[in-house]
């Protein structure tokens, strides 16, 4: 059979077409890169970060070189070897023709073959490898935990440095050896070491000890891997007791069979060689030693341990996995932060409002009624003064000291919106030269409205605040003072050039070679607007041609080389976002989704928490971060964590970032842990400051952070059962309630930021607390808060009784705002020209019993309306009992306490259908028992309803009840006289409320 011809060989003229083509795209490509390394280095240079590129950018390098150079070696030397092992003589056969044309093909250059296919392999192998460099840099760095698994006694430690990058040097191994084995089984083929057809043996000596070398690489190597998988079985899911880490049936059976199996590698690896090459020299006891690992493999490492699980553990599961759940509760725990959390019984028992709630001052005069969410339209319309002004969709809480007083306040930055710019504002010019920084942190009391329900602004005066006072005056209408004479948190640097309004691509330009010229827009003064230079030291200079080319470049912008407005004292500010900016420095960081602003020795500092993470600790819960942290603010005001799954983290790190010259500034706050210890090593040692060394006033501004908090709480809806049994039972587990005024969204309700003072806490906190509720059910269970003190985390944990009737925040909610009294009011707030918004439910424990405020706000349909606050929902006891909806906080407590008072007199009706404090009341007679009877008829009908879930019914019975009120009313009316002087929304002494709620017979609301 004749042979066929060489494939044609391309012309010169394509050959040079092809290789300037090649050319002209790695220039191109080598061009980026280097124009963004070299850009980034200038960035790091600006921040003094230089050992953080460096350092990245080296370990990178040197592992895309290690192990690009080392699959390369090894996948190119098994080719060349193949090819050296090739058979002198090949028999004749229509197979061997066919193979010749390749042959010719391979042969005159075969050295050029072999590396292109080796340097593929190693640019492959090399680019996978560079992004393990945060899992290189910890196996370099890292060190002990000071505690020990509970199942080999090996330190966690080598379970968060070491195991991850063995792994990984293992799965590299397999893939050398797999593609050594494919290579070299083709090389071996195509040059007649291999045959399909012909006489004599189907492989040669050579080429079958060859593969059979690689076969027996590739079975130690799993050997190794079951080894590995020993260690690894702790992090594994434990279907049987719905935890993580190794169980009954993987410690008693499927650990020892993995070690049998280890064993069993090391001997088919031997078997391997020894019967291909020493002895038979042939494949077949090669080939059964393979099939008996598999084997092996399944009965030993499969069906053991399946039957063990299924026979042996199932029946008897509680008992069997108490020690693997006790392990995991532990574990859970001290990964997480838990261990320290402080459990304290709260009783709840007083369900009517005390006396003691009018002359308060520690949780009444703090009570927060500014919502950050619905206020920042309040901020934007009252404080915005030019439409590209803006302070974003969720503001935030701090706590300041003005007047010798501390309290919360509701604060936000007056940044720039590049987005509101006009058309003919958003020029390349006025974009990133003139418009280039906000003005100002506006703060206001949390506890205080004026003026028709506007905060209180103390700071952030764009002019002279008593004129601004004057306007909003104005606006308001009445003499009333609604806004400071002064700045209260004064800033002696007010601009905002970095912010979380600013993008990617808003960088700005800022620097003038005459100081007489200032192009920068400041702040708007009367008709017009002052202009201001940056006089800052962040920044990158780019007044050299080559930093403006380099720029242009970059940005794809010609300007930076044609326009008047880049000159010799120009800077660049980019990457303007506190949270990238903080990313970017501290790449190993996980960072929390809501910054906040903090005045800080007179300057405007970003502060950012840091959290360092790993998702290999032994027997810990393993939670993904982007789905524990999400409720209803995600995406609204705070960022959304990326998919991360993690088993262990900790708020190493407080990052802070200057509004005025972007300075970053990583303080350490978790002086133990170990993962900051081997990331400071790992960049010299000295990448963040010791936490001793923290300012004073700086750590006067932190706060608990938010998304740790969120993740602590959900885990604590669990893991606060320390029992293995109950926590298999899962009777006493918790959930997390959803937004209580729109709980059918799915939302959950997010934690929020209080300075009280809850039992047990000797003066009030700035802390961050959440309602839980029983699993499947509403009402509340426990409150749970997060603060410092003394520098340090404290988790607390007020636990109610398990068959409390105090109501979770859904139900209160429901209750108040069904009150028949209350939803004529509300109703009266609510039409088609304007629309009622609630605010934070805060759920306060007070007196042996819980005090519950939720503000109410009402937004008009006119343009650009902010909603303002004019009512507060204010409850006590068991969220129905004692319900009004008062002007202000001080009313609301007036009339509460008016309402326990009427309660507990001789003769009142009882709250709840219960009997009130002051003993039992007289018994009632002729058409006011009649009328009482209906009344009681009707409460009965109403909670059957509310059980069967039926809202029809429910409706219908609500309505009843009314009717029934009424009804007794007026018999009572007719019996006695009213009590003069009656505080409004407290009833006569012995009356019953005018509606369900206030009757101390509160209409249960549906759940779900």
């Amino acid at each position: 059979m004749r042979s066929s011809s060489p494939l044609p060989r391309m012309s010169r003229r394509g050959r040079v077409t092809i290789g300037v083509l090649v050319g002209v795209f790695v220039l191109f490509t080598l061009l980026g890169w280097g124009v963004q390394a070299w850009t980034d280095w200038l960035w790091f240079d600006e921040v003094r970060y230089t050992q953080v590129f460096t350092g990245v950018l080296a370990t990178r390098l040197l592992l895309f070189l290690a192990v690009g150079l080392g699959m390369a070696v090894i996948v190119g030397g098994n080719l060349w070897l193949a090819h050296r092992l090739r058979p002198r003589m090949r028999p004749h056969s229509p197979e061997q023709a066919t193979l010749e044309r390749y042959r010719m093909l391979l042969s005159p250059r075969l050295g050029l073959w072999i590396a292109l296919v080796a340097g593929v392999v190693g640019l492959f192998a090399g680019l996978s490898a560079q992004s393990r460099w945060n899992q290189w840099l910890l196996f370099r760095n890292g060190g002990d935990f000071g505690v020990e698994d509970p199942e080999f006694g090996v330190d966690i430690g080598f379970y968060v440095f070491q195991l991850p990058f063995w792994r990984y040097l293992l799965g590299v191994g397999f893939t050398a050896v797999v593609l050594s084995v494919v290579g070299a089984l083709a090389v071996h083929y195509i040059f007649g070491g291999v045959r399909l057809q012909g006489v004599g043996d189907r492989m040669t000596n050579a080429a079958r000890a060859h593969l059979s070398t690689l076969v027996a690489f590739f079975v130690l190597l799993k050997a190794i891997a079951y080894v590995l998988d020993r260690r690894a079985m702790l992090l594994e899911y434990n279907d049987g007791a719905n935890v993580y880490g190794a169980g009954y049936a993987d410690v008693n059976a499927l650990l020892p069979a993995k070690e049998i199996l280890a064993y069993i590698s090391i001997v088919v690896a031997i078997a391997i060689i020894v019967f291909s090459n020493a002895w038979m020299r042939n494949l077949v006891w090669p080939g059964i030693s393979l099939a008996l690992l598999g084997v092996s493999a399944v009965a030993i490492g499969g069906i053991y341990p399946w039957a063990v699980q299924t026979f042996e553990v199932k029946p008897s599961a509680k008992e069997k996995e108490a020690p693997y759940i006790d392990r995991s509760i532990k574990a859970t725990r001290a990964a997480f932060g838990l261990e320290s959390v402080t459990t304290t019984p709260y009783a709840a028992n007083n369900l009517t409002p005390p006396a003691s709630l009018a002359t308060d001052t520690s949780v009444v005069p703090n009570i927060r009624l500014l919502d950050p969410q619905l206020v920042s339209e309040t901020y934007t319309q009252r404080q915005q003064v030019r439409q590209f002004y803006d302070f974003g969709e969720k503001l935030d809480v701090d706590r300041y000291a003005v007047n010798g007083k501390v309290q919360d306040y509701v604060v936000g930055l007056r940044e720039v919106n590049y987005r509101q710019l006009t058309p003919q504002q958003n020029t390349w010019i006025n974009r990133h030269t003139v418009y280039t920084h906000g003005y100002g942190l506006v703060a206001a009391p949390g506890s205080r409205v004026v003026c028709g329900g506007q905060p209180f602004f103390v700071s952030g005066f764009l002019g002279d605040p008593q004129e601004q006072q004057k306007q909003q005056q104005g606006q308001a209408q009445t003499n009333e003072q609604c806004a400071a004479q002064t700045e209260q948190v004064p800033a002696k640097q007010p601009r905002i050039y970095y912010g979380e309004r600013m993008d990617e691509g808003d960088y700005a330009i800022v620097g003038q070679t005459d100081p007489e010229r200032k192009a920068e827009f400041d702040r708007p003064v009367g008709e017009g607007g002052e202009s201001y230079t940056y006089t800052g030291e962040g920044g990158v200079e780019i007044g050299s041609f080559t930093r403006r080319l380099l720029y242009a470049i970059k940005e794809q912008e010609s300007n930076f080389l044609l326009s008047d407005a880049v000159n010799d004292n120009s800077k660049l500010l980019y990457v303007r976002n506190p949270r990238d900016r903080v990313e970017k420095v501290a790449p190993f960081l996980t960072l929390d989704g809501d910054p906040y602003p903090a005045v800080v020795d007179g300057r405007i500092q970003w502060i950012i928490d840091g959290y360092t993470t790993a998702a290999t600790y032994p027997y810990a819960e393993r939670i993904n971060l982007q789905e524990q942290t999400a409720d209803e603010l995600t995406g609204r005001g705070t960022f959304q964590l990326a998919r991360e799954n993690v088993n262990y983290i900790r708020n190493s790190v407080k990052a802070t970032v200057d509004a005025y010259d972007g300075t970053v500034r990583l303080y350490e706050f978790d002086e133990t842990d170990p993962v900051l210890k081997a990331w400071n090593k790992a960049f010299g040692g000295d990448l963040v400051v010791p936490k001793s060394e923290t300012p004073v006033e700086l750590a006067e501004h932190f706060r608990y952070p938010s998304d740790l908090f969120k993740v602590q709480r959900n885990l604590l809806t669990r893991f606060h059962v320390t029992d293995p049994g109950d926590f298999y039972s899962a009777q006493d587990f918790w959930q997390v309630p959803n937004v209580p005024d729109a709980p059918d969204t799915g939302q959950k309700q997010p934690p929020y930021y209080l300075f009280t003072q809850f039992p047990g806490q000797e003066s009030p906190r700035f802390q961050l607390t959440s309602a839980v509720t029983p699993n499947g059910r509403e009402n509340l269970a426990a409150l749970i808060s997060g603060s410092y003190v003394d520098g340090q985390p404290k988790l607390e944990v007020l636990d109610l009784p398990d068959q409390t009737r105090v109501s979770g925040p859904v139900q209160v909610h429901q209750s108040m705002t069904q009150n028949g009294n209350i939803r004529q009011q509300l109703n009266l707030l609510q039409s088609a020209q304007a629309q009622v918004q609630y605010g934070n439910l805060l759920s306060l424990p007070f007196g042996d019993g819980m005090l519950y405020v939720e503000p109410v706000y009402v937004k008009t349909a006119a343009q650009n309306a902010p909603p303002l606050l004019q009512r507060v929902l204010m409850s006590y006891g068991d969220g129905g009992s004692y319900v009004v909806l008062a002007n202000n906080v001080a009313d609301g407590i007036k009339q509460l306490v008016e309402q326990g008072k009427q309660a507990a007199a001789p003769g009142a009706p009882p709250p709840t259908g219960g009997t009130p404090p002051g003993g039992t009341p007289p018994a009632l007679t002729g058409e006011l028992a009649e009328a009482a009877n209906r009344v009681q008829t009707a409460i009965t009908e109403v909670r059957a309803a509310q059980t069967s879930g039926d809202f029809e019914r429910y409706g219908r019975a609500l309505k009843a009840l009314d009717e029934a009120l009424t009804a007794f009313q007026r018999a009572q009316q007719a019996a006695t006289a009213p009590t003069p002087g009656a505080t409004p929304g407290a009833t006569p002494s012995g009356s019953p409320p005018a509606s369900p709620a206030a009757s101390g017979s509160a209409a249960p609301t549906p759940s779900g």
